[in-house]
């Protein structure tokens, strides 16, 4: 697994699929607004090229970039903090939404517009970047988060007084719904990707908007087992 996940890292073209969407509404980013932020097809690879992905006034986030009550050192956004758009501009976060269940489900932030080609004018240092999707433009997509089949890494060393079915992994397989991938996606003219911190897919040859994971970011297996 470790092979092919350095081959993929070394090959796979960049995209960015938001599995676990939050609203983000820049409230002083014009209501009718809309520009063209360049993002690299490989960050290691300049000669891949950039890509354009549109910016507007709401986009979405992954819910694990955001949390109401941070860790130490999480440097995501955060009540009150700052974050950098990957690409684009610095946010700060201002007001949480929440439904009855006390869920967040939107949050309102304010850009310093003057970052974004370059870091504040002031000097301060900004430590988090998330990536993000125009809500606008964003499609609507399944990820499917394949794992491995069995929790052991040797089955040959599955103890005598075991069976296979004692190591099974009952998360071999997640379905995650109402994902949303970035528009370029659509076009089909690449056959496998790096979504950004969420792991290497392909498109399912068999359902429409359907990307299957075929490597993690990293091993599965704990080290202790190896």
């Amino acid at each position: 697994e470790a092979c092919v996940r350095d081959d993929l890292n070394e090959n796979a073209l960049r995209r960015v699929a938001i599995a676990h969407p939050i609203k983000v509404v820049i409230d002083n980013y014009p209501a009718d607004k809309e520009e063209m932020i360049s993002l690299p097809n490989h960050p290691q690879k300049p000669e891949l090229g950039t890509r354009e992905v549109p910016m507007t006034r709401e986009v979405y986030i992954d819910a694990d970039d955001f949390a109401a009550v941070p860790p130490p050192k999480f440097f995501r956004l955060k009540p009150e903090g700052e974050v950098r758009l990957m690409g684009a501009y610095i946010i700060k976060c201002g007001e949480i939404v929440k439904d009855a269940d006390g869920n967040v489900i939107e949050i309102h932030a304010t850009a310093d517009l003057e970052t974004r080609n370059g870091n504040p004018v002031d000097g301060r240092k900004i430590k988090g970047t998330i990536h993000w999707l125009s809500a606008k433009y964003a499609k609507d997509t399944t990820l499917m988060l394949y794992d491995r089949l069995f929790t052991i890494e040797n089955v040959n060393a599955i103890p005598e007084d075991k069976t296979y079915a004692d190591y099974l992994n009952p998360n071999s397989v997640k379905t995650l719904t109402d994902c949303k991938v970035e528009k370029a996606l659509s076009k089909g003219d690449e056959d496998r990707f790096q979504f950004v911190r969420t792991g290497y897919f392909v498109k399912d040859t068999n359902h429409d908007n359907v990307f299957n994971r075929i490597v993690g970011l990293k091993d599965s297996f704990p080290k202790a087992q190896k």
